[in-house]
């Protein structure tokens, strides 16, 4: 299999990965011919790559980071949590937190238990699923992200657990912006934007106030959109005065926002969200949380097609841990030909050869 832009594709294709709904219902089921209008059932759903059958990479395996089980149960235990606390009376708010983080900590366990059982990278392209509400996804990958990063920099039991809790609490405060705002397809107003950033407050003030929740929790909600320099928000704090985790999410929230699809703008992959990362090393983010990162994600998924810095043009098949940019390839074409028999390189040990470009059709 290999992956490909949902834009260019034609109909016949044939899907190579089956694609859920949030509720675990299959959409499109793999083997499937594609047809026009289930491309376009696709698009509108915000899938921007798919895996489709190539017969010249029969063999890819996809890498999966967390099952499908555990991603739709933690997906739906955000969403019920969420939602039950936004419908909740102040009277019932601390009854149901209490009950909830119990619940939400034994997922975050799962997940940190399948993180650091599984030697392969991340790589959560690999898991499509499609959520009628970006928030609940969003928190899931953060949580997973953030989690990796932290198993990397060798935390404790207690911190993972901490961080994973507050990852996925990071965003509860956008359950009391109003919908229109946060789905706008269109440019936010300066008054709008100004409203999508008071989450932080909301969720902040939501959160220390129940006395279940570690104030560490509620601080992942108010500081994840500070920046080294100052320049985030809502306080403007700087350096130090941010609390670790919350520089741990931040980098996980930015990496996710910008490979995940969005109703005002198509997903980058995941080589492209690292150079993001990179582009605000010391100045907005952690440099060495930045390398950790790194080091736990997938830059160049299997499938994805990439030409070398020699010219030559393959399909990557396999990941070399913790060198996320030197997968092993396989060479379908050179000095502008297809090759006779296809033939694999290892960019871990062929050090002059680098990635130049993805090439996704």
């Amino acid at each position: 299999m290999r992956i490909a832009s949902t834009k260019k594709i034609h109909a016949g294709t044939i899907l190579a990965q089956t694609i859920y709904n949030e509720n675990g219902v299959v959409l499109i089921k793999k083997g499937m011919r594609l047809t026009d209008k289930l491309l376009r059932r696709l698009l509108n759903n915000g899938i921007t790559y798919i895996y489709i059958e190539d017969g010249t990479t029969p063999d890819i395996e996809v890498n999966q980071t967390i099952p499908d089980e555990l991603r739709l149960e933690a997906t739906n235990m955000i969403k019920d949590t969420f939602i039950e606390l936004k419908n909740a009376g102040l009277g019932q708010r601390s009854y149901i937190l209490d009950r909830r983080s119990k619940e939400l900590t034994n997922v975050v366990e799962q997940i940190l238990s399948n993180i650091q059982q599984n030697e392969k990278s991340l790589s959560l392209l690999a898991d499509i699923f499609v959520s009628d509400n970006y928030v609940f996804q969003h928190s899931l990958n953060v949580t997973i992200y953030s989690l990796a990063i932290g198993v990397e920099l060798n935390y404790s039991t207690k911190q993972l657990t901490e961080i994973g809790v507050g990852a996925m609490l990071h965003d509860i405060g956008k359950m009391f912006i109003d919908p229109a705002i946060l789905q706008k397809p269109d440019k936010l107003s300066d008054e709008e934007f100004e409203i999508i950033k008071g989450h932080t407050q909301v969720g902040f003030d939501y959160l220390r106030k129940h006395q279940y929740m570690p104030t560490v929790i509620s601080h992942c909600a108010y500081q994840h959109h500070e920046r080294l320099d100052g320049s985030g928000y809502p306080r403007g704090i700087q350096g130090e005065e941010i609390h670790t985790y919350a520089k741990v999410i931040g980098i996980a929230d930015v990496f996710d926002a910008v490979t995940s699809s969005r109703v005002y703008r198509e997903a980058m992959l995941p080589h492209e969200g690292l150079e993001i990362l990179y582009a605000g090393a010391v100045n907005l983010f952690d440099k060495e949380m930045i390398e950790a990162f790194k080091r736990s994600v997938v830059a160049y998924p299997n499938g994805l097609t990439i030409e070398l810095s020699d010219g030559r043009i393959g399909v990557v098949i396999r990941q070399n841990t913790n060198l996320c940019d030197r997968p092993v390839v396989r060479i379908l074409e050179e000095n502008g030909n297809p090759t006779a028999s296809p033939y694999e390189i290892d960019l871990e040990r062929t050090v002059n050869v680098t990635v130049k470009d993805v090439l996704v059709d």
